[in-house]
């Protein structure tokens, strides 16, 4: 997958995940509110795997560079 994936996906479930959290709060309903938060917390970890795969690949662009200015 590449990092604008993760990106999307984890904005996507981060979204989904705070929904269903919400409307289990406000249906009193602690499964889906325990299902939400977990969602919520998939999404900001595919946020943070895209975000790492850019600063890796910024940095070997960078080295790469480096070795082309040699």
């Amino acid at each position: 997958m590449s990092s604008l994936t993760d990106k999307i996906g984890g904005t996507v479930n981060k979204v989904v995940g705070t929904i269903k959290e919400e409307a289990g709060k406000l249906t009193d309903n602690e499964k889906l509110q325990a299902e939400g938060a977990a969602q919520h917390l998939q999404g900001q970890a595919e946020t943070a795997k895209g975000d790492v795969k850019d600063t890796v690949k910024n940095g070997i662009d960078s080295v790469k560079e480096g070795i082309n200015k040699l």
